[in-house]
């Protein structure tokens, strides 16, 4: 893809305006969303982006797939047709670019709910939701706990939707899955471990709001209810893995 002549950040929000136009509901994710809510535009949080991730409604999407080829993007015929109930791939017609569909929820090594909470967010899915979709990857690079350092530095966390992370959300979905709990958990560890870090462009204070968030999460997770199958799991631990393994897609 010619990045010189392609502006990403264009692209992702004309998809959601030509979506809106159609009464689609197209929502963002993956590191592209992270960066709509980047507000404070702090250097270290700056990279280049190879593609694009979106959420689609399940109920809209015949109108999604009718949509796409007027936006100039081709279906990955094969891999739509096994898994497009849940997942889709299309290609960028002039210069190939690829564009991942999660399709009512998004599922990676866990799933995390998204059909009926598209709404919330005009560009991205919910910032908790969008936390999530970062803290639930297992092999963490450093890209993905930047992403999740961006988030705790750029928004609050607190009880509602509008420029929060809500931790009623993320209690109520890690309450409902010890996987996805464990994961978080071991993941916000790690963005723990990255502020001790002094080769990281972050000021003292800077470090201590990333931290100040991490703990209103981890908070969150000891005060929320544990119904007892995730009691049970939890006693199994680590013992068992907890998460599903994660394929590439090839064209």
């Amino acid at each position: 893809m010619d990045t010189t002549q392609f502006d990403i950040v264009k692209e992702m929000y004309r998809l959601i305006d030509a979506a809106n136009a159609k009464n689609i509901q197209l929502r963002a994710i993956g590191g592209l969303a992270v960066e709509a809510h980047n507000r404070k535009k702090h250097p270290l949080f700056k990279r280049e982006f190879g593609d694009l991730d979106f959420v689609i409604a399940k109920k809209q999407r015949k109108e999604f797939e009718a949509f796409m080829p007027s936006v100039d993007y081709s279906p990955h015929k094969q891999f739509n047709i096994l898994n497009g109930d849940q997942r889709q791939i299309y290609y960028h017609n002039a210069n190939d670019m690829k564009i991942d569909i999660f399709v009512g929820d998004f599922e990676m090594c866990h799933k995390i709910p998204l059909e009926n909470r598209l709404t919330s967010d005009p560009v991205t899915i919910p910032l908790a939701e969008l936390f999530l979709s970062k803290a639930q990857i297992v092999e963490l690079n450093r890209k993905d706990m930047l992403d999740i350092t961006s988030l705790l530095f750029n928004n609050e966390t607190g009880s509602g939707d509008k420029d929060m992370i809500n931790l009623k959300i993320l209690a109520q979905l890690c309450s409902q899955d010890w996987g996805l709990y464990k994961t978080t958990s071991i993941n916000l560890g790690h963005v723990e471990n990255l502020m001790k870090d002094e080769s990281v462009n972050l000021s003292q204070e800077e470090r201590a709001l990333v931290l100040s968030r991490a703990r209103e999460i981890r908070k969150a997770f000891e005060e929320m209810p544990k119904p007892l199958p995730w009691q049970i799991r939890d006693r199994v631990g680590t013992r068992v893995k907890w998460y599903t393994e994660v394929e590439e897609v090839r064209r």
